[in-house]
């Protein structure tokens, strides 16, 4: 008997796993694949980032003078790209699986499900199984790309963003429905590539969460860039053939590709766990319901990560699992995940946000100004090649407490952090006066926070 079993070791149940661990819990982990990791690590997080930054080193390499005079044009295709992903994730696995072995926390492997709300059955591939017991549980399954009903995602031109992983051929026009964060991404790597890109948004703007000035930047870079967007569009049904797919739409548009990327929501991975035995119920999303302590209906079971929604980040899922945890084992429900939870988008260039949005404040009645820094004006980005971009300080006009800090450009989801360190300060502490009055490395691109302080500080005295 063990005093908690986990069932996922992707962010969530490693958080959960390891600072149980660490309490003296005797922990087992159950994980369905062979690696653990989760789908952050072999599907989703690492291999997009992966796959993005190279294509970005390809982009600056062809937009280098350097080069351009003395070498051949460089062209890669998405399967050449995979490789390095390939490498980062056994990385990263091997990494995260000897964490297990440190802590002394046992790996099931095989699908679990409930028996009852104290007992886990793990099938194994060889169809036998075992039974293990605990007095707490922690659902940390994850999710898995939405497919909507009436596609046949077993043709093979005809992808969603765990199985482009898979892609072998080599495809001129690529399709892409849905413009969320996972649709944006992969419209860069693509176009980045040299392919044609067709980006079916089924609403009326790009990233509509996201601050309007810095969405509307990446709909012009995209736009700029050649990629097709097409808002406010819902498919009817998607007629593929053997080299390639035409999707119909409802407006009665008709768009060829040779094969189709469907990026339109993910769904938890509850459908198997048997939750019928112990009482839970999962939404239409397959998400379950929890408390502030990450408690399900049921007390003794807890769950965390993509599984219960928003919002739906692997660096939100580590920290639910460690706050769990401590819940677990000390009855401590006072700790809570960060209201200015950032956001990273790594498209090609990145975009990354903290805190308020104009739209937001002025909605809110919140007296605010606003600070900018142009990337092309700093030294950093003019001698690496990466001027597209800018930086936009929000920060209350009376106060001069920092509001928001939003970026787009090369590193933005790096550089968001700086801001995020002092508007997260308490008191005084929290000050666009800080970036005037502290000193930066020279040339660098954290330089734009004091070029964007400055801007928006004169505009106080003007």
């Amino acid at each position: 008997m063990y005093d908690a079993i986990i069932i996922g070791s992707g962010p969530g149940g490693e958080g959960a796993a390891m600072n149980l661990s660490k309490s003296h819990k005797r922990v087992a982990v159950i994980e369905r694949h062979k690696a653990v990791g989760g789908g952050c690590v072999h599907w989703g997080t690492i291999p997009s980032k992966a796959l993005r930054h190279s294509v970005s080193r390809l982009i600056e390499y062809k937009q280098n003078p350097l080069f351009s005079l003395t070498e051949k044009p460089q062209r890669l295709t998405f399967g050449d790209i995979l490789s390095h992903a390939s490498n980062v994730i056994s990385k990263q696995s091997n990494l995260r699986s000897s964490f297990y072995d440190r802590n002394r926390i046992e790996l099931f492997q095989g699908d679990a499900s409930f028996i009852d709300r104290y007992s886990i059955k793990v099938t194994h591939a060889d169809s036998s199984y075992e039974v293990i017991t605990a007095p707490i549980i922690v659902i940390a399954t994850g999710s898995r790309p939405y497919r909507p009903p009436g596609v046949d995602f077993s043709h093979p031109r005809i992808y969603d963003s765990d199985t482009i992983l898979s892609l072998e051929h080599d495809p001129q026009r690529v399709l892409i429905y849905g413009a969320g964060v996972i649709g944006c991404e992969y419209a860069s790597i693509f176009k980045g590539l040299g392919a044609k890109v067709d980006l079916i948004n089924t609403r009326d703007r790009l990233l509509a969460f996201m601050d309007a000035e810095i969405s509307d930047a990446l709909s012009y870079h995209f736009w700029n860039s050649g990629i097709v967007i097409r808002h406010n569009e819902e498919f009817a049904k998607v007629e593929p053939h053997e080299h390639g797919v035409v999707l119909h739409l409802q407006s009665g548009k008709r768009v060829r590709a040779d094969c189709i990327l469907f990026a339109n929501g993910r769904t938890g991975n509850t459908d198997k766990l048997n939750l019928a035995a112990v009482g839970l119920k999962a939404d239409g999303r397959g998400q379950l319901k929890v408390n502030d302590s990450y408690q399900t209906e049921i007390d003794n079971i807890y769950a965390v990560g993509d599984v219960i929604g928003y919002p739906s980040l692997a660096s939100a899922a580590f920290d639910q699992g460690r706050i769990a945890a401590k819940a677990i084992v000390s009855g401590d429900c006072s700790e809570k995940l960060i209201n200015d939870i950032p956001a990273g988008i790594y498209t090609i260039p990145e975009m990354s946000s903290v805190g308020k949005t104009e739209q937001e404040l002025t909605a809110a009645k919140i007296p605010y100004e606003v600070g900018r820094a142009q990337f092309k004006h700093l030294a950093r980005a003019q001698i690496t090649g990466t001027q597209v971009g800018s930086l936009k300080l929000l920060f209350h006009s009376e106060t001069k407490e920092i509001l928001g800090v939003h970026c787009f450009g090369e590193r933005a989801s790096e550089i968001v952090h700086i801001g995020q360190a002092i508007m997260e300060q308490k008191g005084p502490g929290n000050n666009i006066e800080y970036f005037v009055n502290t000193t930066f490395n020279y040339p660098t691109m954290a330089e734009a926070y004091r070029v964007a302080a400055l801007n928006g500080l004169n505009r106080l005295s003007d």
